[in-house]
């Protein structure tokens, strides 16, 4: 509150800042509640269980979306074009992650003692 309120010298100005200060606090507010809300349906629907559970709610989530959208397009009014249809495995995409980390992880050794070696290699030419 007082970082709004150091500036002000009249009475409007600082009934601006107080209201400046009312209104920062009210969205601060409203977005957390808004992030506590998406985490909670995320963990509701099962998105923040295991690779087979998000996998389930992902395909739950796919089968439901497009009906729903197609339902309130016809209410406003608006024409859209179909959903694209897309093939998403939660599990194989983070069993890929893990076997990249993996894979870099263990040729690290190995690359970090050839760097090493070009870079002796580097300073021993620059110092000739």
């Amino acid at each position: 509150m007082s970082f709004f309120l150091k500036g002000a010298t009249t009475a409007v100005e600082l009934v601006f800042a107080h209201h400046a200060v009312y209104w920062e606090t009210k969205r601060f507010v409203i977005k957390g509640g808004l992030a506590g809300v998406a985490v909670y349906v995320a963990y509701d629907q099962g998105l923040l269980g295991s690779g087979t559970e998000g996998a389930e709610a992902l395909k739950k989530a796919q089968a439901a979306l497009p009906p729903a959208i197609q339902e309130w397009t016809s209410y406003v009014g608006w024409e859209l074009p179909p959903t694209p249809k897309f093939d998403f495995s939660p599990s194989d995409a983070w069993n890929k992650g893990v076997q990249t980390v993996m894979s870099a992880l263990s040729v690290a050794p190995a690359r970090a003692c050839e760097y090493t070696v070009e870079g002796w290699k580097y300073v021993k030419d620059l110092v000739k």
